[in-house]
Order: C-alpha cells, then structure tokens, then sequence
C-alpha cells in the first residue's frame, strides 16, 4: 500500500474530495512531509517546491498535479504593522520552506525571525493565514498576488514528489488524484459544504478560496516554478536549479 502524505489544511479538500485509492494516508505541515518523504516514511506526498529542488536527484514528479496560485492565493499572508518597502524583520512560520524563501526573494533586505519574536511583520501560511484575514484588522500582504506582480506568472507554492525510484502504482494513483480533483471542480458547492464541515470555514468564503487555488502543472505553472528557483538560487537558497524530473515521461490528457 503506498503511504501518501496529505498537508492538513483546508488546500487539499479538492484533491481529496473523492479520492478512490487503496493509501496509507499521513497527515502533517509541508515542512513535515518534506521531512518524512526524504527520510522514507512515506512514499508520495505535496511538499515544498524549494524542498523537491534542493533534493532533486533523489525524488520524481507526478507531472499533473501542483498547489499554486495565479494571484492571490489567501493562504500565505505578510502580516505587516509597516508599509511593505519598510519591512525590516519578519517572523517566519516553521511550517513552510517555500513561503520563507519567497519572502527572502520578494523582501531582500528583511532579517528572518523565529515565529513569535518581536518583528515588522508576520508570516503566516494555511489556516492560520485564512483565519488572521477573518480575525486580524492588521494590513495583510498576499504573496500570491505579490509574486504575480513582480513576474506576472503564476506561484507554485508545492509539487507532488514521490522517492526514486517511484513505488509500483505511483501511475494510478496519480489518475485517482487527478480524477478526484475534476470531480471537486465539477460540483464546487457540495466541495465547499463538506469542507465547512470538516474545517469550519463559511462554504461562501470556501468556495472563493478554491477558486484561486490551481492544482495543475501545465506549461505556465512550470514556469512560474523555474523563476521562483532561479530568484531563490540568485538570492543563496538553492545551490542550482534542477531539471524537473517526472515519474513518466508522456502525460495523460
């Protein structure tokens, strides 16, 4: 049975929201699934793009499915008490590899701080993000749309990785993923009631949220992704820049 980590936020209810595969299912943080896939505890999970990249030689891609976003995303807020361009320190979430390093790419000059520290401003990435926007009159900064704006490609916050080499049925389970998520976007109000149910958020404000999230990696995501770990190499996260490896070469339509 192949172990499959799932992020534990409100984020994967579309790709799991008819989810038909015999799995293992191991909830974590991304930062923890990053962990768990290179140690070998599981098998196949979504993590941290900058995570799959400093570790390329020892994982594939499933080539269809990322968490993205062409714009604001809503889930990876700047909280910040000081206009943007006089952000000097910024308490960063442990929870997420890529939301650091593009806060490092966007804001150079900002010091990072442990969560919790005295700071100009506040990382905050998932549920926590979605329930500052709802509980914090604090300006919030989108880095979503921040990344669009200074690129004008979409953000690719996570790529679906799996060790190498990939476990028997990786191929299939990839197809169940993906299936389900066309289900979800093929009846979005039941996709968004249940997902109230399970997290608490209003369907209305759900429904919008899953609008914005893009789960595809067709050929603009993949260059969104190829700028960010250029920016991120350029800005000393990344030693290099991989070739992006997948799991098969030709992809289903």
């Amino acid at each position: 049975m192949i172990r499959l980590g799932r992020i534990g936020y409100v984020n994967m209810a579309p790709v799991f929201h008819r989810l038909d595969a015999d799995v293992d299912e191991v909830v974590g943080v991304p930062t923890e699934l990053n962990r768990r896939l290179l140690g070998g505890e599981i098998d196949v999970a979504p993590i941290s793009s900058i995570e799959y990249a400093r570790h390329a030689d020892r994982l594939r891609l499933l080539p269809r499915l990322c968490v993205g976003s062409e714009g604001a995303v809503d889930s990876i807020q700047l909280v910040s008490r000081v206009p943007l361009e006089q952000v000097r320190t910024v308490g960063v979430t442990p929870e997420s590899a890529t939301s650091v390093v593009l806060v490092k790419v966007l804001l150079p000059e900002a010091e990072h701080l442990p969560l919790g520290e005295p700071a100009d401003a506040t990382l905050l990435i998932g549920d926590a993000a979605l329930r500052s926007a709802f509980e914090d009159p604090t300006p919030h900064y989108d880095l979503g749309r921040l990344w669009q704006e200074r690129t004008g490609l979409p953000m690719v916050f996570a790529v679906w990785a799996t060790v190498d080499p990939p476990p028997p049925g990786i191929g299939e389970l990839e197809d169940a993923l993906v299936a389900s998520l066309r289900l979800a976007r093929a009846e979005p109000e039941r996709l968004a009631y249940e997902a109230s149910e399970r997290y608490g958020y209003p369907p209305g404000f759900l429904a919008r949220y899953f609008e914005k999230l893009r789960y595809r990696f067709g050929p603009r995501e993949r260059a969104g992704l190829y700028t960010f770990l250029e920016l991120a190499r350029d800005a000393g996260e990344l030693d290099e820049v991989p070739e992006l490896r997948f799991v098969r070469a030709k992809v289903p339509a």
